[in-house]
């Protein structure tokens, strides 16, 4: 008994401790994009978009199909053609209602009407380019679909981009403090030394307050990007910014502008939709050019009648036959629906044109972004190592009475500035490898390889 209560103890101990494990260990970049593609609203709605695209095509193909009916009716009168044809269709019918009397005055009289009537297209025009229209919205669908699924994972990078960069911002705001702090403690000591100033002392007090705000406002940017975080990846815990990874995940681009252009203009999600919208727009063309045609079917019913009981049958009878309906003038309906159609698909096809432009510039604006971030953070990186210099020397000038307060708070604000801006270089740089490939429309391929 006491193994197995050993036992039990123990597995609950084991189950706990890799519950805690699963909570704390690093969120990647990768298994943050999963999640979001996993559990992400936006990502449900638009695969529930694509799925409802799809059912347009079976909608379109039951013109092909027969359409069968079954109506069970019930009618009373006493009108005399109707009463007259009541008695007819139950066979119930005699001599004696043939007298003057009777087929003025016939009485009431009631009918139950069972029928099943199928009727089959033979040649009905319309149907095959609205099948084609249908087909190009359910093309669009998933086109939509994985647009959204690129979106959601761009926008992920961003936000989890977001909370490296501020967890930075914080560290480096946390440093300012300390370096506040000290200058505040050497002023003080210089001012109870007799050989400083009570005017330092207040000012590097002002200079710790304003420190320790910007620390307040990093760490709410931290702590709200990584409630978004938590958002767009459906993951929500309070600790999530403290799974992700400390190293930036940077996109490395090893091909040229020219090609990646050319990858643009196959995968980018809104041209492969403005190509869908041609396909449909020449679809609607056909379609308007269809109304000039004829349509033929065939049809045929069953029908039984009864006076006293619904699905009775006191007589039955059936009917069969072809029909051919051709729309000969309609006020030029026609004509004006073909030229809306025509006109439509040669906006399509110039809206695709102006995209295909807008694509282009925006994948070499991409590069030429990424270029200029890479070299604002070789000039950051430079100026933080010469603004560190910087407040070291003037420190050791400011201990041997050499520098004032001002000149040491100067250069303090300068190495913060320089901290900050080489944390904002870095992420932007990471930012700009990421842009390039979702303006190209891979970026989902690229970053989850």
């Amino acid at each position: 008994m006491k193994n197995l209560l050993f036992i039990f103890l123990y597995l609950s101990y084991l189950t706990q401790a890799i519950a805690e494990d699963k909570l704390t260990q690093s969120l990647t970049l990768r298994d943050a994009i999963n999640f979001s593609l996993h559990n992400n609203l936006n990502i449900k709605a638009a695969a529930f978009g694509a799925e409802a695209a799809t059912y347009g095509s079976q909608i379109a193909t039951a013109g092909y199909l027969p359409q069968i009916a079954f109506e069970e009716a019930f009618a009373a009168s006493n009108a005399p053609t109707r009463t007259f044809m009541m008695k007819l269709d139950q066979s119930r019918f005699t001599q004696n209602d043939f007298q003057i009397s009777n087929l003025n005055r016939p009485g009431n009289w009631h009918d139950f009407r069972t029928s099943l009537s199928i009727t089959q297209p033979l040649f009905a025009p319309a149907v095959l380019p609205a099948m084609d229209m249908a087909e190009q919205d359910a093309i669009k669908g998933k086109i939509l679909f994985d647009a959204a699924k690129e979106e959601i994972a761009f926008k992920t990078f961003r936000i989890y981009l977001d909370i490296q960069r501020n967890r930075e911002q914080l560290k480096a705001a946390g440093q300012a403090v300390t370096d506040a702090r000290e200058n505040l403690r050497l002023a003080e000591v210089r001012n109870r030394a007799g050989i400083g100033l009570r005017s330092d002392e207040l000012r590097a007090r002002t200079h710790l307050s304003q420190a320790e705000q910007i620390l307040i406002t990093e760490q709410n940017n931290l702590l709200l990007a990584g409630m978004q975080l938590s958002i767009i990846t459906g993951q929500y815990e309070n600790n999530l910014a403290d799974r992700v990874e400390e190293q930036l995940f940077i996109p490395s681009v090893a091909v040229s502008p020219e090609e990646m252009i050319k990858t643009a203009i196959q995968e980018r999600a809104d041209l492969k939709v403005s190509r869908a919208e041609i396909g449909k727009a020449g679809a609607a063309v056909k379609l308007a050019k269809s109304a000039y045609l004829p349509v033929v079917g065939v049809s045929a019913a069953y029908q039984l009648n009864s006076k006293e009981l619904p699905f009775g049958s006191d007589n039955d009878a059936w009917m069969a036959g072809v029909n051919l309906n051709w729309q000969l003038f309609d006020g030029f309906r026609r004509s004006g629906e073909k030229n809306r159609a025509v006109a439509e698909r040669s906006a399509a096809i110039q809206l695709l044109e102006s995209r295909n432009r807008e694509v282009t510039y925006q994948v070499q604006e991409s590069f030429m972004r990424r270029q200029e971030s890479g070299k604002r953070l070789e000039v950051a990186r430079h100026a933080v190592r010469d603004a560190e210099e910087t407040v070291r020397l003037v420190s050791k000038r400011f201990e041997n009475s050499l520098s004032t307060m001002v000149e040491l708070l100067d250069a303090q604000t300068a190495l913060n500035q320089a901290r900050a801006a080489q944390v904002n270089s870095e992420a932007d740089f990471a930012l700009a490898g990421g842009k390039i490939y979702f303006n190209a429309g891979i970026f989902l391929k690229e970053i989850l390889k």
